[in-house]
């Protein structure tokens, strides 16, 4: 199976996995195209609708269609203009504290994973592990009288929402810092679990416990502290992992409430441009990049490669007999010291390409003699339209090692174009230049 073809299916089987949990199919959809997908295309996409789509569906038939949280009538913006402008900027403010929290989560899994690996084999590590998180969980069930961050933690999540733990700011912090040590402490000793549910217990946590401080601290400002904590959820979700648009568009769907978005957009890219200058890294990308794998920190749009051969084929090239001797086309005025691409014709037949540079060729030029440009040239290049898109071109000439492709009429002879047809050239070499051209379009 080709490595185009893996990559889909597993950004299928990601995208469905999210949506089937959370109930969530455009956040699935989202999750594979900012994560999982190299690019979107038409060939892409639908492979990953159609599995989330399903996922969703057959979710639905085993957890029925409501959302993942409960969250009751929140007012996330007061109707007062100077009031929520005051407001909307705690919102940014707690994305800057999220975003400053998915940067030590970040790199404090990692610095887990580094003393854990200086342990001695992998089951000491693990119950070591294990023993700390299991302390961890006995002593919030003697001093609370419940676990809290045991599993992925809804309960507290939904408890949360609803009031229950929202007057205690306290105990929501605590909750925090214990999460994201149980978290740590699990996969850095060896566990397979994921980071996403935890993200979302640590951003409620946090999201809640900063609006409870502030109501406390001013009671006059109208504070919706179930709004704030679905604000965190995504912050911490979009901070950690980067992907930003799958954490506003996921929330609103396990919650179905609108009014969200517009405060959750402000704190989601908050917390991620402080992440980012904290922590280059994401969660997901941290360890790749450790292992010295370059990750792409963009899904571009490759401007280059819809452009038509036409726009980007060389013009300056010549047809050239076979029978011309070498030394003699080194030595015209017009080709010294310059880089030629030359077609080499028998008759009204293309018999192959030459790319000379004669300035390096010039000096041996006396030990040519009786070399043609036929003797040198060479057979494999390959045949374009002038209407195929780069990136078919760039295809053909890595699908047949071609040192050339040979640019011809739309309209030109279908099998064999004859020398006259040829409108320019592209080598791979052109290709990287014109590659590095087209990154202007790109912000730096």
């Amino acid at each position: 199976m080709p490595a185009g073809q893996r990559i889909t299916l597993v950004a299928a089987g990601a995208g469905a996995g999210i949506a089937a949990t959370f109930n969530t199919p455009i956040g699935g959809v989202m999750f594979a195209i900012e994560l999982m997908l190299p690019e979107v295309s038409v060939n892409t996409f639908l492979p990953v609708a159609v599995a989330t789509g399903t996922a969703t569906f057959i979710g639905r038939l085993f957890f029925g269609p409501q959302p993942a949280f409960h969250v009751p009538t929140i007012v996330p913006i007061p109707q007062d203009p100077a009031m929520g402008a005051a407001v909307m900027a705690l919102y940014v403010v707690l994305g800057l504290l999220t975003g400053v929290a998915a940067a030590g989560f970040v790199r404090g899994l990692h610095l887990v994973e580094d003393a854990f690996d200086k342990i001695p084999g992998n089951y000491i590590r693990h119950m070591l592990g294990m023993l700390l998180v299991g302390i961890l969980i006995y002593g919030l069930y003697r001093g609370f009288g419940h676990y809290f961050v045991e599993g992925v933690g809804y309960a507290t999540i939904q408890a949360i929402l609803t009031g229950g733990l929202a007057p205690t700011a306290g105990l929501l912090l605590l909750l925090f810092a214990c999460k994201l040590a149980a978290t740590s402490l699990s996969l850095g000793s060896g566990s397979s679990g994921g980071i996403f549910s935890p993200s979302l217990f640590m951003g409620a946590t946090l999201g809640g416990a900063f609006a409870g401080l502030l109501s406390a601290a001013f009671p006059g400002l109208p504070l919706d502290v179930p709004s704030f904590a679905m604000v965190g959820m995504g912050a911490m979700v979009g901070g950690g992992t980067g992907a930003a648009m799958t954490a506003v568009t996921m929330i609103f769907e396990m919650t179905r409430d609108y009014a969200i978005v517009l405060p959750m957009i402000l704190a989601v890219a908050t917390a991620l441009g402080i992440r980012r200058l904290l922590s280059r890294e994401s969660i997901y990308t941290m360890k790749l990049a450790r292992r010295g794998h370059d990750i792409p920190k963009a899904l571009h749009a490759n401007m280059f490669l819809v452009r038509r051969a036409k726009e980007v084929m060389l013009r300056d090239f010549t047809v050239e007999p076979a029978e011309t001797p070498l030394d003699e086309f080194l030595r015209r005025p017009g080709n010294q010291g310059a880089m030629r691409h030359v077609i080499v014709a028998r008759g009204d037949r293309i018999l192959g390409v030459v790319r000379i540079n004669t300035g390096i060729r010039l000096g041996i030029a006396d030990i040519e003699k009786g070399v043609t440009l036929g003797d040198v040239a060479q057979r494999n290049f390959t045949l374009v339209r002038e209407d195929d898109v780069a990136f078919d071109v760039i295809y053909r000439l890595w699908r047949r090692n071609a040192v050339m492709a040979l640019v011809v009429a739309s309209i030109a002879r279908p099998r064999r174009p004859h020398p006259g047809d040829i409108l320019g050239v592209i080598t791979k070499e052109h290709v990287a230049d014109a590659v590095a051209g087209s990154l202007q379009f790109y912000p730096r």
